[in-house]
């Protein structure tokens, strides 16, 4: 499946390297066609949360408009809507060895913590279950790689396939 992506995606596959620690690849997703490629791509990963039971995180790159993103953070519209950027950013990470702003969004399902920011031109969600695990996104100091990049040789530990790639994104 990796493979196939990396051939068709037309935005970055993000994917944080190194991994948290215990943290698993347990997915990927695409949203496009034969004829336009990949305009959406959703790895998946699962881990273990801070008090109870199992982790996961969903990290989303899309260009504007598509709407995987804001259908996992369970919004309405197909964007974070206006103004979610207003006021300092509640997250930096690394991007390909470049500074990034995340912004948490106030208005998602209580189950969920939702981080939204733009890197490359197109959108960059990272969607935590439960909400609690979204305290990793600011603390864990990531640095997202772009999968598509062939300058990598990255042993990647994959778990069991993410339930959250299962539901419909509106899905808690």
């Amino acid at each position: 499946m990796l493979d196939a992506l990396r051939q068709s995606a037309v935005v970055p596959i993000w994917l944080p390297w190194p991994l948290p620690a215990g943290w698993l690849v347990t997915g990927f997703d695409e949203v496009g066609d034969e004829r336009t490629g990949a305009r959406a791509t959703v790895v998946a990963l699962s881990g273990p949360s801070f008090t109870y039971g199992p982790a996961d995180l969903l990290v989303i790159a899309e260009e504007p408009g598509v709407g995987i993103g804001a259908a996992y953070a369970g919004l309405d519209g197909p964007d974070p809507g206006a103004d979610f950027d207003a006021g300092p950013a509640h997250a930096k990470i690394d991007i390909r060895g470049h500074p990034g702003a995340l912004w948490c969004l106030k208005e998602v399902p209580p189950d969920r913590a939702v981080y939204v920011g733009e890197a490359l031109g197109n959108w960059l969600w990272m969607i935590a279950w439960p909400a609690e695990v979204g305290c990793l996104i600011p603390l864990a100091q990531l640095s997202l790689r772009d999968l598509r990049d062939n300058d990598q040789e990255l042993d990647l530990p994959f778990g069991a396939f993410s339930p959250r790639l299962d539901d419909e994104p509106r899905e808690g």
